[in-house]
């Protein structure tokens, strides 16, 4: 398959693992929002922790927001995963393809070009989802009702274009690892697996 294919069925599978990575990425966020703020001292004091856990708060947004409430955030979870897991597996496999040596097949560039693949794989999807995680998280954490674009156009106006980007550094130098590891374990557990059952 070409790396133009590729990124397009990485752009299909976005679709669907939207469905479940919204609720589940609302719970994360709200969570850890709630872990933030709960620690912030106001006017000198502490306020009491109050531990809230993830099945606590599913059946709080069940009860005040419905079973809707989970997907608070679906179409800016569509606007991050389809475009960016179109560039993570375009990306990834454009790499390998280039990477490739002369003579050889893109499954034969072993571990180190796979590693590196991977990175380039990785810091692609975060370098062009990143403004979208914000706004997408930005709407989840604080149950906003206004469009992807609107949150978008506020956060610029309120806080500059950068703030798009906070948090961007260490998640490129935490992702280059992570995907490069992912993508060797991918690689070598399928040619494992092709090995044993032919």
């Amino acid at each position: 398959m070409s790396p133009i294919y590729n990124a397009a069925s990485g752009f299909l599978a976005g679709f669907f693992s939207s469905f479940t990575l919204c609720p589940t990425e609302l719970v994360k966020c709200r969570l850890q929002a709630l872990r933030e703020t709960t620690s912030i001292p106001v006017e000198g004091v502490t306020p009491k922790h109050t531990y809230i856990g993830p099945w606590a708060l599913c059946r709080q947004i069940m009860r005040d927001e419905g079973f809707l409430g989970f997907f608070r955030g679906l179409s800016s979870t569509f606007a991050r995963e389809m475009p960016g897991y179109f560039f993570f597996f375009g990306g990834y496999e454009l790499s390998r393809h280039l990477l490739t040596p002369p003579g050889k097949t893109k499954d034969e560039i072993g571990p180190f070009r796979t590693i590196i693949c991977g990175g380039i794989g990785g810091v692609t999807l975060w370098t062009i989802i990143f403004p979208t995680d914000v706004v997408k998280s930005r709407i989840q954490i604080n149950k906003l009702n206004i469009s992807m674009t609107n949150c978008m156009r506020e956060i610029i106006q309120k806080e500059g274009v950068r703030a798009l980007y906070n948090g961007l550094g260490p998640t490129v130098v935490r992702t280059f690892p992570a995907t490069g590891a992912l993508f060797v374990a991918y690689e070598y557990t399928k040619k494992f697996l092709t090995q044993v059952t032919t």
